[in-house]
């Protein structure tokens, strides 16, 4: 199975009585990224969906805009020196410009950096359009949501430790799914896989993950235009200040039967 890589270990039952077994887990690989052939950052990821995980970092990073901006991203099988690895390069327009000194996964602050959330903030909107889409979503649908996101999660059903993301619609239809060991990573594997199909802004989607919702995953929407963001888990108190100056719709603790909406509550038909 992609995603599962098997392991052998010592399974305890009832306390004390145990078998030696061989058990699924989460694959867990770096992935280099190259833009023109020059490394800008490592992703610990699980494989599988690398050319979509590439497009999505740079998209969600402000790195490109259009789907003209990028020409391709090539898998590099064989590298200098006689070698062979997880790297991809992505190759881009001629005119695009590149940031290379603030092109990082943290490249809005992270919590130990210094830069206060105020600025922090102010930085993606710089970056992302607050959303402005009428959508809305019924509280059936959202109060679906979960359990269909777990039905769509082979490897976390083997495993148990892979995060699942999926692009919701307003009738509940789950429209694409990706798993992955990160949450940021499985997002910027559906923001990936819109941008190369020249579909953002995702602005008639939910957002739905099966963890917390952090910043970090609330810049993320904007930057595909998302409207509702929904995690199965708590949200951070900067990705809910995040998500109200970008007009985004944040829900919590996404359950059947309950949940809290932190932000834009007018996107939940009632």
């Amino acid at each position: 199975m992609t995603g599962a890589t098997p392991a052998s270990v010592l399974r305890f039952r009832d306390r004390y009585r145990t078998a030696s077994v061989t058990d699924l887990v989460a694959t867990e690989e770096p992935l280099e990224v190259r833009i023109g052939g020059r490394p800008i950052a490592v992703l610990m990821r699980t494989p599988g969906h690398d050319r979509e995980l590439a497009a999505g970092f740079l998209r969600t990073e402000g790195v490109l805009r259009e789907p003209d901006d990028l020409l391709d991203v090539l898998t590099c099988r064989e590298l200098s020196g006689g070698g062979s690895g997880n790297v991809v390069d992505a190759l881009l327009a001629p005119g695009v410009a590149v940031d290379w000194e603030g092109l990082t996964r943290h490249v809005f602050g992270a919590s130990s950096c210094g830069v206060c959330g105020k600025t922090t903030i102010d930085a993606v909107l710089r970056a992302c359009e607050p959303v402005r889409s009428p959508v809305r979503f019924a509280p059936s649908v959202l109060a679906a949501l979960p359990e269909r996101l777990a039905a769509a999660q082979p490897c976390f059903e083997a495993t148990g430790g892979l995060h699942g993301a999926a692009l919701a619609t307003p009738e509940g239809e789950l429209a694409l799914v990706r798993e992955d060991v990160g949450r940021h990573n499985a997002v910027d594997k559906l923001v990936g896989r819109s941008f190369l199909d020249a579909r953002l802004p995702l602005d008639a989607h939910a957002l739905v993950v099966s963890g917390r919702v952090s910043f970090e995953l609330v810049q993320k929407a904007l930057a595909a235009g998302i409207p509702v963001l929904a995690g199965i888990g708590a949200p951070s108190s900067l990705a809910i200040e995040c998500a109200v100056s970008g007009r985004m719709t944040l829900v919590g603790f996404l359950r059947r039967d309950r949940w809290n909406v932190y932000t834009g509550a007018e996107r939940i038909a009632r």
